[in-house]
């Protein structure tokens, strides 16, 4: 029996090897290889295997370490030795060489990334066997929870199994040309997961997924809609700036009350616009006044009363009447001031005024009005209010149309400075109210439904940036405010990024990009303190942030034409080795590069299918079948 594996193990051994080291320079090896091992195949047991070729992997021995090192090219060079020039075939007259990258070793009969000790000169190489080759390409541990992603591209019988905790507790980036497959291995990593978990209450209570869809590949409004996850365990919003039926995303009030929410979605200049913002959402008379009725009124009076009494000639004569005609642009739009149409008339006919010679006096002294702050008294006071209309965008609203008439009237700003910023105010704020409904509680956090899809399609380019900016900020500072142990899980799914992550834009300011970006570069820096983590899923690197994409943990890398998008993740992504980055161009429909922290090596693998039901809404249109 000894004799029977001594034997076995040396055929093994001279069968497998296929030469020695010959140069080593750091972690870059040179192999010559013997002249009997240039063939494409071998015969080992009475099977063919393959020989050794660019992309594959090798075993150096050293003593009784194990060094494996992956081939990054090979030549070849004339034998020159000219003592031993009798060559009986043609073959013999070259030396062939592998260039190898060392990658890591194997020790205990399991692959560790990273180098113990570099080989020596003349050590042995081999070819691996099963066995080894497995070793290599098990990313999980035996007791790791994993999930299938699919199967090696040159080797079809070595599925690829990914441990859920690498992969899901870190951020991911999936990039690809427009066909290559990302939105299907996207939709691939995350059925798995909940296939694996949605019957698990501990999952449905700690695990939150918010996928923010731009193009409406992953939400179908009708009942049959079970792209990654059943209909019934998800939440979606289809949300539309040009219907006002559609779906409202809900936040809580403390998400508007902000300053560079609005400043933004007004497009403030930081000189006097972004000022006359603050004053109108913070100044305490108006904040504290329009909680109430009497409040209100009381404002609307006091606007009127200073335009007809302390108002500048450059005024407009009808300057008050234009401000009742602002309070009824927005009752037509809220029906917060039912009978403003009436008001309106009684001040355009009940009040004549000399205007700029007419000064009253004693405007304050509530003890002794005159006849004419009486009669203004008594019309603000039949201005009926509709209290269940005053939401928390209205009270905004109302805020800025009365601090806007106030500051012009008494000359703190002039109208060419914050004039263009209110000419925006109604389309803005008509475009925000259909897509945002203030809720005064988290409810949405809490919603016992592990996955959110929120469908942008419908909605116009400049509201597409600013919607997932406003909901993934929110979340964001949730967690950070309540997730400091980390037992709650958030998963922020951004399909088609550059949307929103792009670096370069003309049509936005530079004050805008600058915020969008430091915002989700916080999320990706500091996110994972708090248990928040980013998937990333774009057809153009290029245009994303450097410092988004080299903080990403795990990459799926599908074909990329672009040059300059080839280069972004060559700048960026650390994890490839030169063979894989230079294969990115010829990648096949459906295979993609795995690298990064649940890999241990780079990978390309063939994603496998999804069930039909579960697919994402993209497959590529058949010319064909619909012109025949």
């Amino acid at each position: 029996m000894e004799n029977e594996i001594t034997n076995n193990n040396f055929t093994a051994e001279s069968v497998l090897k296929i030469g020695s080291v010959s140069e080593i320079k750091g972690k870059n090896i040179l192999i010559r290889v013997n002249k009997n091992k240039n063939a494409p195949h071998l015969l080992f047991k009475g099977r063919i295997i393959k020989n050794v070729s660019v992309g594959s992997y090798v075993k150096i021995a050293k003593g009784f370490n194990e060094i494996i090192g992956k081939i990054e090219g090979e030549f070849i060079s004339e034998d020159k030795d000219l003592e031993n020039n009798n060559y009986i075939d043609q073959r013999n007259k070259i030396k062939r060489f592998l260039s190898v990258i060392l990658v890591g070793f194997i020790e205990n009969n399991v692959f560790r990334q990273g180098l113990k000790e570099l080989p020596l000169i003349d050590n042995d190489c081999f070819l691996l066997d099963d066995k080894e080759f497995n070793c290599i390409h098990s990313f999980a541990k035996e007791d790791d929870d994993k999930i299938r992603l699919g199967y090696l591209l040159n080797e079809t019988n070595t599925n690829i199994e990914i441990g859920v905790d690498k992969l899901f507790a870190s951020h991911i980036g999936i990039f690809g040309n427009t066909g290559s497959g990302k939105s299907y291995t996207l939709s691939k990593i995350y059925f798995e997961l909940f296939k694996k978990y949605k019957d698990s209450k501990k999952f449905i209570d700690n695990a939150k997924f918010i996928l923010i869809d731009f193009n409406g590949e992953y939400a179908i409004n009708n009942d049959s809609d079970n792209i990654i996850l059943e209909k019934e365990l998800k939440n979606r919003f289809f949300l539309s700036t040009s219907k006002t039926d559609g779906d409202r995303f809900p936040i809580p009030e403390s998400e508007i009350n902000d300053l560079t929410f609005w400043s933004i979605l007004l497009k403030a200049t930081d000189q006097t616009q972004k000022p006359f913002l603050n004053s109108s959402l913070f100044k305490k008379t108006l904040v504290d006044n329009t909680r109430t009725e009497l409040g209100i009124k009381a404002l609307i009076y006091n606007v009127i009363a200073t335009i007809l009494t302390q108002g500048s000639k450059s005024l407009d004569k009808d300057f008050h009447i234009y401000f009742i005609d602002e309070l009824f642009r927005l009752n037509s739009i809220t029906g917060l001031f039912p009978n403003i149409l009436d008001i309106r008339n009684r001040l355009k006919s009940g009040l004549k005024i000399d205007f700029g010679n007419y000064i009253l006096e004693n405007i304050s002294n509530k003890d002794n009005p005159t006849e004419f702050i009486q009669r203004l008294k008594d019309i603000i006071t039949l201005i009926q209010i509709d209290f269940t209309k005053l939401t928390a965008f209205v009270k905004i609203r109302l805020q800025i149309i009365i601090n806007y008439f106030d500051v012009i009237t008494k000359g703190y700003y002039s109208k060419e400075h914050i004039g263009p910023l209110y000419n925006r105010l109604e389309s803005k704020f008509s475009e925000i109210t259909k897509v945002f409904a203030v809720i005064n509680d988290d409810k949405i956090i809490t919603n016992k439904k592990p996955l959110i899809v929120i469908n942008l399609n419908d909605v116009n380019v400049e509201m597409k940036k600013i919607i997932p900016l406003v909901i993934c900020k929110y979340y964001y500072e949730y967690y950070k405010r309540n997730n400091l142990t980390r037992e709650k899980y958030l998963n922020i799914i951004v399909d088609e990024a550059h949307n929103i992550l792009s670096r370069n834009s003309i049509r936005e300011s530079e004050t805008w990009k600058d915020y969008r970006l430091e915002t989700f570069e916080e999320i990706i820096k500091e996110g994972r303190k708090f248990g928040v983590f980013l998937t990333i899923a774009s057809q153009r690197p290029y245009d994303i942030s450097d410092t988004i994409i080299s903080q990403l943990h795990n990459y799926l890398l599908h074909r990329l034409i672009n040059n300059k998008d080839i280069e972004a993740i060559g700048r960026t992504v650390s994890y490839l080795d030169k063979i894989s980055f230079d294969s990115l161009s010829i990648l096949p429909q459906g295979g993609c590069i795995l690298a990064g922290l649940s890999a241990d090596l780079p990978v390309v693998i063939k994603i496998d299918k999804i069930p039909d039901e579960h697919k994402p809404h993209n497959e590529t249109i058949v010319l064909t079948s619909k012109w025949r």
